[in-house]
């Protein structure tokens, strides 16, 4: 990678606020559930706490993918993907809050399975899934510290504020531009694939004890890696958008070329396939076998016109509105696969910023329907709209809110986004 730093850019104030106002909202949509319906306000927090969790965790995830691959095109690209991370210790706090209402998210709490009580306990999944969470972070941390401190010495030396202090603690003993890139360099090639290895292990485990054990009689031993790759893809999607909204910032200009966007662009397209790949690779082998302690999980969200027996068009259209989820269901698979494959094939959809940004906000989109329409049939399957409420969106735009407020930060004030040096 070529010499970078660090540049110091003030905080959009007309964002900053908004941010803070979505975050407000999302605050009062919390307080005013839990007095009216904890159920419901537990399990928006839920989904919410997995899907930026996931999008956070994988931004770190793509960063090594590119250190790993010595990917030189990214450039600064991989710096809006670090910028993800910093996130990830704040899934670790809402990981450890969300526990306060596993009562209302886990039923296999209420109603134990005997042969599973080994797995599906208490105990054993906070004291797993908790210290997943804290080796995350901690590896978090420390690829950003490598990867950005390099860049920040000119922060250090001349900066003001919270970002120049921190700036000045991960330069310490600073040994020259070259050595330190080097040092940097030589020390992500070790992190990077553990990182990468710790992720698809750890969001796994995550995924069967937090989504897969909310309906605890289905199992898949497919559908971890499914879960985990939703969030690697969710998070090239997030880059893409990301990434052209910055095109035209400060020192950010002229980096967010055409050829980025068009990579960024095969990405999403490639990925997007391999998403499908696996829920298909997962699917047929429960269709064919059509055993009915596999086949709960898909007809609880895609009814009977997708299980054996029922794949004949006459009546399809009745079949399928006759599940509660099933339009939900495949309106989060156009978004996530029909729509990228199809918008993304050729070379100019991919090169025009516009429009690869917008097939990428629908993925994102998609995704977090996705996340819902992974829980909520588990846990209330008789209502399409369960998901969906003031009480449920207003989490969900918290969420966001503070999402991006934590990406701002890091990215201006730290700041984190740095670009080649002039």
């Amino acid at each position: 990678m070529s010499a970078e730093v660090a540049q110091t850019r003030p905080l959009p104030a007309a964002l900053l606020g908004g941010c803070a106002a979505l975050l407000g909202l999302g605050l009062v949509a919390f307080a005013l559930g839990l007095g009216t319906d904890a159920a419901t306000t537990w399990r928006a927090f839920h989904v919410n706490y997995l899907y930026f969790g996931s999008i956070a965790q994988a931004g770190i995830v793509l960063a090594s993918i590119f250190v790993i691959v010595g990917a030189r095109w990214p450039g600064p690209v991989r710096r809006i993907a670090e910028g993800l991370g910093a996130w990830v210790p704040v899934t670790l706090v809402l990981g450890l809050i969300g526990l306060l209402g596993r009562d209302h998210i886990y039923p296999w709490i209420h109603e134990p399975l005997p042969h599973k009580a080994l797995w599906l306990n208490v105990p054993r999944m906070v004291i797993m899934d908790v210290t997943i969470l804290v080796v995350l972070a901690v590896l978090t941390l420390m690829f950003l510290r490598t990867s950005l401190r390099p860049t920040l010495l000119t922060l250090a030396e001349s900066g003001e504020g919270f970002g120049a202090s921190m700036a000045k603690r991960w330069t310490a003993n600073w040994r020259g531009d070259e050595a330190e890139q080097a040092a940097s360099a030589s020390r992500l090639r070790v992190l990077a694939p553990v990182i990468c290895l710790a992720y698809a292990f750890g969001w796994t485990v995550i995924a069967f004890d937090q989504v897969m054990s909310l309906t605890p009689t289905w199992f898949s031993n497919l559908f971890g890696a499914f879960f985990a790759w939703g969030g690697v893809l969710s998070a090239v999607s997030v880059t893409t958008l990301l990434a052209v909204l910055h095109r035209n910032q400060p020192g950010m200009s002229g980096h967010i070329t055409t050829d980025r966007l068009h990579d960024l662009g095969k990405m999403i397209f490639a990925f997007s396939i391999f998403w499908m790949y696996l829920f298909f690779a997962q699917y047929l082998v429960i269709w064919y076998g059509n055993l009915p302690e596999e086949t709960q999980f898909f007809q609880a969200r895609l009814g009977s016109e997708f299980l054996q027996g029922t794949w004949y068009w006459d009546g399809w259209w009745d079949r399928v509105t006759g599940s509660p989820y099933a339009v939900v269901t495949l309106f989060a698979w156009v978004c996530i696969w029909v729509i990228p494959f199809w918008f993304l094939l050729g070379q100019r959809p991919k090169k025009t910023w516009w429009f690869v940004s917008t097939v990428a906000s629908i993925s994102a989109i998609g995704f977090w329907v996705e996340r819902n329409v992974l829980i909520w049939p588990s846990l209330v399957p008789e209502d399409t709209w369960s998901w969906l409420g003031f009480v449920q969106v207003g989490i969900a735009l918290g969420f966001l809110g503070a999402f991006a407020l934590v990406f701002l930060l890091f990215t201006r004030v730290f700041p984190g986004l740095a670009v080649p040096k002039a």
